[in-house]
């Protein structure tokens, strides 16, 4: 009986197939919020745009992230060098918090579609809907630290403080029940040097984030 033989190259091809197969990424879940910055003649609007992505290869094999806006043709991308991440009950979300328009216009609102693309070359796509008010329901907040006491001026029902250091980088986050208070009981770690007011609301997916001011 004749042995069958398999040629180097096939075997070869074989191993390669096996070894290189790939599943296509997964976006299993996303959200866009919109975030007011203080502007020259009104608020700067941004996106903040983030995605869980499930891929069976693991979060590095993740290539770009886009999001389109068909109506109009526009497309954003976000090159993992770009993705900002954070982690959240141990999963970590990935996206940016700086989609914008050219020339300060609105964002538009209605349906988006983001699109994930993993190193093979293999994409996952989701719709997303947005119908933010196309003016801010509350006007910028505004907050002063003095003598070691903070005040708020806002109407967004949810306030926290965004802390840095020095050099600029985000140390952590504080959440406020109070709109006045001494700074000292904060309890903030001693590398803070500069303190953000993030205020939002949760209901219409919409938040402002004032310029950072000096703890002294």
């Amino acid at each position: 009986m004749k042995r069958l033989l398999c040629p180097a190259g096939v075997f070869a091809a074989l191993l390669a197939a096996v070894s290189c197969s790939r599943s296509e990424p997964v976006i299993k879940y996303g959200f866009i919020e919109l975030v007011y910055y203080e502007g020259d003649a009104r608020p700067d609007e941004r996106f903040s745009f983030f995605v869980l992505p499930d891929n069976k290869d693991g979060i590095e094999d993740l290539g770009d992230l886009c999001l389109y806006f068909d109506r109009e043709s526009l497309r954003w991308t976000v090159k993992p060098e770009e993705w900002v991440r954070y982690e959240e009950e141990g999963k970590t979300w990935i996206g940016s918090r700086a989609i914008t328009m050219r020339d300060g216009e609105s964002l538009p609102r209605g349906q988006y579609r983001a699109v994930l693309t993993n190193k093979g070359g293999e994409t996952s796509e989701r719709a997303f809907t947005f119908d933010a008010p196309s003016d801010p329901k509350y006007p910028l907040p505004y907050f002063s630290v003095r003598e070691g006491n903070y005040n708020i001026d806002s109407k967004y029902p949810e306030n926290k403080f965004l802390c840095y250091d020095g050099d600029g980088k985000f140390v952590q986050e504080v959440l406020l029940t109070a709109k006045s208070g001494k700074t000292a009981d904060l309890h903030l770690p001693g590398n803070v040097k500069t303190l953000a007011l993030w205020a939002k609301d949760s209901d219409i997916h919409c938040s402002a984030l004032t310029k950072p001011a000096s703890l002294r």
